[in-house]
């Protein structure tokens, strides 16, 4: 299997890394990845996950939500009753942005964002690797979502939005695709993106059992500081920062049950409870991020 070597830190080019702290595989395999911290900016980075073409594997699994739509579990379903919820909250979102146009969905998933986008009366667009997750789409929305690759055939100011929720860190030529965003924006549009916050509450009370460092699946893993030069790096200045106020939740949820504790649902409810009314205070210290980026020089 070939990993995927990180020479230079994506955001500010550092090559001088320091030992973080190794998580677990905790969904398909439990393999151990290190994590590893820039000096330079203080991006965290999946040390020697595996390369694009073998990452594959590590999505393999019925437990996996964004691709298998599960709802087994108790977590999975309280993750299905706030999506509904958080839904209608990611379209006015977007709708307080730009009103109406044409959004483009990176890693759209089981593609109940662009349903929601589409029943409103947006035009849709959307990426995703996974072929099972596209028929899905198409199975269940009607929606014809195209393979990955298509990303770098879209032509010049074709959207009004681009969104990524949750998966810019999932990519790794995370620079490439950043270029082909600007690109792709019309001058006026919106670049949204949604990430996990390693500098949140429920991070650094779970340490290495903190269910969002999901690794080898998240490559990279953002703070706001991080994340506002990284847009810079790539003439977008972020304009808003909103919490995901319910991702404290889920991740708190999950971190318990990999922590085995005693009564799991009941800590994780209470501990993400916590870190939720932290992130209503301020919104850059939430479990998950999310960014609201401009072209620059046009505020």
């Amino acid at each position: 299997m070939s990993d995927f070597p990180v020479k230079h830190c994506p955001v500010c080019d550092s090559d001088d890394f320091s030992g973080f702290i190794s998580s677990k595989d905790y969904f398909v395999t439990g393999q151990e990845f290190d994590i590893v911290s820039c000096r330079g900016c203080g991006l965290k980075i999946t040390r020697n996950a595996p390369g694009e073409k073998d990452i594959g594997k590590y999505y393999q699994s019925e437990n996996y939500i964004s691709h298998s739509d599960t709802s087994s579990g108790l977590v999975n379903m309280m993750y299905h009753r706030i999506r509904q919820y958080m839904l209608g909250r990611k379209r006015s979102l977007v709708e307080k942005e730009i009103g109406k146009g044409h959004v483009l969905d990176i890693g759209t998933g089981t593609g109940y964002f662009l349903h929601e986008m589409k029943s409103h009366g947006w035009e849709v667009s959307g990426t995703e690797k996974s072929t099972a997750a596209r028929d899905f789409c198409l199975k269940e929305f009607g929606l014809e979502i195209h393979p990955a690759e298509e990303l770098f055939r879209y032509r010049k100011e074709s959207f009004d939005v681009i969104t990524l929720w949750h998966v810019l860190e999932h990519i790794h030529d995370i620079n490439e695709n950043m270029k082909v965003f600007f690109r792709l924006l019309k001058p006026e549009g919106r670049l949204i993106v949604a990430v996990p916050n390693h500098t949140s509450l429920d991070a650094m009370h779970y340490r290495d059992f903190w269910a969002a460092w999901d690794v080898p699946r998240h490559l990279w893993h953002f703070a706001p500081a991080q994340m506002e030069k990284f847009g810079i790096k790539h003439n977008f200045l972020l304009k808003k920062i909103h919490a995901m106020p319910f991702d404290s939740f889920y991740v708190s949820m999950l971190s318990e049950k990999y922590r085995k504790s005693h009564l799991a649902f009941i800590k994780g409810v209470v501990y993400g409870k916590v870190s939720l009314i932290q992130s209503v205070i301020n919104p850059r210290k939430g479990s998950s991020v999310i960014y609201v980026f401009k072209k620059s020089g046009l505020f």
